[in-house]
């Protein structure tokens, strides 16, 4: 058995043969070991007139330089440190056990499959503090396609971080949404949870360059929907024949009036109604979703739904405010709600949400930095994905203008106007 008396050495040089349309030439690392030798990429590139051949270095005075061969002696100073702990746990070492090992291979940092269940385990202890408990569902869903996946194209169960490549990762884009017919929304979704996990890899230095740079996630082409002015009005004057259907009715209408989500909603407490100094109704919470303040002043027709359900069946239980049914039950009855009052939309609760942030407040005219903060939203980027401009607000705003510019503009009266003389 070798006892560190292998010769050793490493060289770096450019590959002419895979010269750039930029002109820039890869810059290839070889490991040699007692006359055996391979090749390994070091994700550099650099133009032949900036390379010493001799030293392995770049030159020049391009502010590029000193960053690349940065580069080039961490490479030295990794590959030096896997080959003395090969020699020292194994007693001998090889080419190819070294590049290996640079790769991620044979060594114990963590899997794909391990980092991805340590993120899982991360995110399983902030259900309720940092996210949501259906929004956790995805993680663990995330780790089960991934691991199909990887039996599906590799027939492994398990890959060293050193295999991810923009070639894998398109493979498992094209596989979410080829193979199991993922629509757009739900592969972004799950490429985003595995791009999560090679982020987490690369923050630790199991992964030396991002393979998601030249990745594109799926484009979303959203269709935002909300009920116009006098679809609101059809619906809150619409009677059904069951108080439980006529309390759901209420429910989206107050929602259509505050922009509290379901889940908030239903979570509402006595103590996030507050009176404020002005004598005005406030909601102020925390959102599930995101975990940001919303302050939300109270309008009349929801203060008037709010009074008309206190001390009855539908107020809630442990200081809840209301006592709602099942999402998939709530939905249901809007379908025969809107049908009732003439509206063909397809309704769901959380356009009630899109109603208030479109119909209530941009279309009179609230600004979208006052929206963002009462609905709570992380980044006024979010508020804007609500900020659709129907004919009305259109209208409006041409309205405002013309009288704003009036008299500003009149054509001038030129004496030779016309041709005739």
């Amino acid at each position: 058995m070798k006892k560190n008396r292998s010769t050793f050495s490493i060289l770096f040089y450019l590959n002419t043969s895979k010269k750039k349309k930029s002109g820039r030439c890869p810059v290839v690392g070889r490991i040699s070991v007692d006359g055996e030798s391979t090749t390994f990429s070091t994700g550099l590139d650099i133009l032949p007139g900036q390379w010493d051949a001799k030293a392995g270095l770049a030159i020049g005075k391009s502010e590029e330089i000193p960053g690349i061969n940065r580069d080039i002696e961490k490479h030295k100073t990794r590959i030096a440190e896997y080959y003395k702990v090969l020699v020292n746990d194994n007693g001998y070492v090889t080419a190819e056990s070294l590049k290996n090992a640079i790769r991620g291979i044979g060594t114990h940092q963590n899997t794909v499959m391990e980092e991805f269940l340590e993120l899982l385990e991360e995110k399983r202890k902030s259900v309720g503090i940092r996210i949501a408990e259906n929004t956790f569902t995805a993680y663990p869903n995330a780790h089960r396609h991934f691991k199909a996946f990887l039996q599906h194209k590799y027939h492994v169960g398990d890959i060293p971080f050193g295999k991810i490549d923009i070639a894998l990762v398109d493979d498992y884009s094209r596989y979410l949404k080829t193979d199991l017919r993922m629509k757009a929304r739900t592969e972004r979704g799950y490429m985003a949870i595995f791009r999560h996990v090679v982020k987490r890899a690369f923050n630790k230095g199991l992964v030396r360059i991002d393979p998601f740079t030249n990745y594109t996630p799926p484009r979303l082409t959203v269709e935002r929907r909300w009920l116009f002015h006098d679809e609101l009005e059809r619906l809150r004057r619409t009677d059904m024949e069951y108080p439980a259907w006529n309390f759901t009715r209420d429910m989206f209408v107050f929602s259509a009036f505050t922009g509290i989500s379901y889940i908030d909603l239903k979570n509402l407490k006595q103590e996030n109604i507050q009176r404020q100094e002005d004598g005005s109704l406030w909601i102020v919470l925390n959102r599930q979703k995101t975990g940001t303040t919303s302050y939300i002043p109270l309008l009349a027709p929801a203060i008037n739904i709010l009074n008309r359900y206190e001390g009855t069946e539908f107020a809630g239980e442990c200081n809840c405010v209301y006592r709602l049914q099942t999402r998939v039950s709530v939905n249901l009855q809007l379908k025969k709600i809107a049908k009732k009052a003439g509206i063909e939309k397809r309704l769901t609760f959380h356009m009630s949400r899109f109603t208030y942030a479109t119909t209530v407040c941009l279309t009179n005219g609230m600004p979208i930095e006052t929206l963002s903060r009462m609905m709570g939203h992380l980044s006024i980027k979010t508020t804007q994905i609500y900020a659709e401009v129907t004919r009305t607000k259109i209208n409006e705003d041409m309205t405002n203008l013309a009288e704003r510019i009036q008299g500003k503009y009149e054509l001038p009266e030129y004496q030779n106007y016309s041709n005739n003389q």
